[in-house]
């Protein structure tokens, strides 16, 4: 098949990191970027952040709201591209009024214009399918519109979770919720006719912990070349291309069809979960994805189609819920250095 278009300046490009025990970090260009979560009490200032990513050749993050002292921080470093997110709970007051959008973007967007490098809105969190999901589309149309108006550069999307589907195994059978079919397929409609693709979260880490025993670790960290499952033609040896192909059959059978897929956030967490989470599996998870995305084999169902996407993510937050929660970063916050060896 051919690849889905995205428009250019949308195309993912950031780093491949690998520490050594002096914690100095070699970087080459991959399609991988990386989540800056604020969900801590002991982070490190965002201007120190932002010299961490220019050091270690980052291009590309994602904000999940559009804080001022991170897009302050970014004045100036439009060689770093950045996703900012609106919150959810100014989602209805959004979606009831376009006047309310145009001053959110006159607050929120419009000031970093000049020399913030602002690449993508996105409209919600995992909020689809749920009960602020219905209020996602209108605030997209209307950011949409905002942005088209102005002839900015700047796409708008929503992220959504795989809870929307309510079908995975075999990936061919992958189906959504009806309430998923409800509230997000008139978004996917909407994003295939504006030609920007749809933001996804996928996270193997969740699917082998649920089911440990009958899921094997090195299916679900890209640890193995044999084929685990099959599926018609189709072969799978890693359960990241088997989520994501099943949510590619989803959307064409709601005749979506050939619409893209960034994958705002993955990871494995390094810790919270006893012998399930380590350093050693969350580094080999996160270095065989990089390694994936850079192979550019695309999916079974998509097959040479480069997979973009962003690890979440830069720190452990620890105002996040106990457990794993606490554990998805690939720095400590307090000294700034890596948790693991990421390779």
């Amino acid at each position: 098949m051919e690849c889905p278009i995205i428009f250019i300046f949308f195309l993912l490009s950031a780093i491949l990191f690998n520490y050594t025990n002096d914690v100095s970090i070699n970087v080459a260009a991959t399609n991988v970027g990386l989540n800056y979560g604020l969900l801590g009490d002991n982070l490190p200032s965002p201007y120190d952040v932002i010299s961490l990513y220019e050091s270690i050749g980052v291009t590309k993050i994602r904000i999940f709201d559009p804080n001022t002292e991170v897009l302050n921080a970014l004045r100036g470093n439009r060689n770093i591209s950045v996703i900012v997110g609106v919150k959810d709970q100014d989602l209805a007051a959004l979606a009831a009024s376009e006047v309310a959008v145009e001053d959110w973007f006159a607050t929120n967007i419009e000031p970093y214009l000049s020399d913030v490098n602002i690449t993508c809105i996105t409209v919600g969190n995992e909020v689809i399918p749920g009960p602020i999901g219905p209020q996602v589309l209108p605030v997209m149309q209307s950011l949409t519109n905002l942005v088209k108006s102005r002839c900015l550069p700047i796409l708008i999307s929503t992220v959504v979770a795989m809870s929307n589907l309510g079908e995975s195994y075999p990936p061919s059978a992958g189906m959504f919720t009806p309430q998923a079919r409800e509230q997000l397929v008139p978004v996917l409609t909407f994003l295939s006719q504006t030609n920007t693709p749809i933001l996804v979260n996928i996270y193997p880490y969740f699917a082998y912990s649920s089911n440990p025993v009958n899921i094997s670790l090195d299916y679900a960290i890209f640890n193995t070349k044999d084929v685990v499952v099959e599926d018609g033609t189709m072969q799978y040896s890693n359960i990241f291309d088997a989520i994501f192909d099943a949510f590619v059959w989803a959307m064409e059978k709601e005749h979506v069809m050939d619409l893209s897929m960034v994958v705002t956030e993955t990871g494995w967490p390094s810790a919270g979960n006893g012998y399930l989470t380590t350093p050693d599996i969350a580094a080999t998870y996160n270095g065989n994805f990089i390694k994936h995305v850079e192979s550019g084999v695309g999916t079974p169902k998509r097959p040479n189609c480069s997979i973009e996407g962003f690890l979440f993510a830069t720190f452990n937050e620890n105002q996040k819920p106990a457990g794993t929660e606490q554990n998805f970063g690939l720095y400590n916050p307090t000294d700034m250095k890596p948790i693991y060896k990421l390779f």
